[in-house]
């Protein structure tokens, strides 16, 4: 099996090596000479300089797959790839793209008589040595040739992954998925916060996360990733109080609007993300100038 992999960030290097490692011939490419070079001691990874080149190394009916920023830079890598493919071939998205953006995609790939299949993937910097979860949206037809790749990314053949549905469903239940991701890591943040301004008890918090990954209803990977850092600096004193959000939470969000399914847990768990990054900070500006005016309460100076 040959597969074409555009897009050479760490997970998508990652995935280069685990398919390269299962046998397959992966033919890589990305716009920066740095992260070809990443990848170019791997057995069976061919570092190419162009699209072109991946195009005509790999043998027709092609499949190849992307990893690169959602937006932009995938629409004009599109742009740049459609006239390189032939009829039959699959283009997989496999970043975390709008699942109406991968809906569109498939229709306009199928006017050229090209598959596009849309591949949510979870596991991070790890999935290299555990296996990535996928979440494959696509016909028949590029399920059918995705499949055996996926096998290959995922922690087994036949655990870690699902063909959702048709075009869109991958990126939809991925979004999903990050969504709850969000609830989850504000429950966890809020909890411990809680635990750690308890200060009369002196509760060691590593020890705790700890004793809740064996037994407990809430353990998870998560947890176990939490106990790691916190076994080895509880304080966090070095880490900005800053979360990004990289935009699957806020199409989350959005979709239960236009569903009119309440989602307040993930909206909420968004909306901290946005106070985190300081968009709080001027309606905070307001309160206290409200407090000041209506009853003199003093106003702090910024620091």
């Amino acid at each position: 099996m040959e597969i074409g992999i555009v897009g050479l960030g760490r997970m998508g290097a990652n995935m280069a090596r685990r398919l390269a490692r299962g046998g397959v011939q992966v033919v890589a490419f990305d716009v920066s000479p740095v992260a070809r070079a990443s990848v170019e001691s791997e057995k069976g990874v061919d570092a190419v300089a162009n699209l072109e080149a991946v195009a005509s190394a790999l043998r027709a009916p092609r499949v190849v797959w992307l990893m690169l920023p959602a937006g932009e830079v995938t629409q004009s890598t599109l742009a740049e790839l459609l006239p390189l493919l032939q009829p039959g071939d699959v283009v997989v998205d496999g970043a975390n793209a709008y699942y109406k953006d991968s809906m569109r995609r498939a229709t306009q790939l199928a006017a050229h008589g090209l598959h596009f299949a849309d591949a949510g993937v979870s596991g991070g910097i790890w999935g290299l040595q555990n296996g990535y979860a996928i979440m494959l949206g696509g016909n028949a037809q590029a399920a059918e040739r995705v499949i055996p790749f996926v096998k290959i990314l995922a922690p087994g053949s036949d655990q870690g992954w699902i063909h959702c549905g048709p075009a869109g469903s991958g990126h939809f239940v991925k979004m999903v998925h990050n969504g709850i991701e969000y609830g989850m890591m504000q429950a966890f943040a809020e909890g411990l916060s809680l635990m750690h301004a308890k200060t009369e008890f002196n509760l060691d918090l590593a020890a705790i996360t700890e004793t809740w990954r064996h037994g407990s209803v809430v353990r998870s990977w998560l947890l176990d990733l939490t106990a790691e850092f916190l076994s080895k600096d509880s304080a966090l004193a070095h880490v900005a109080p800053v979360v990004a959000d990289s935009g699957e939470g806020r199409w989350t969000a959005l979709e239960a609007v236009e569903l009119g399914i309440p989602a307040p847990v993930m909206s909420l768990a968004l909306m901290m993300r946005f106070a985190s990054q300081g968009q709080h900070d001027y309606a905070g500006k307001l309160l206290a100038m409200m407090r000041n005016s209506f009853g003199g309460h003093a106003i702090k100076g910024e620091p």
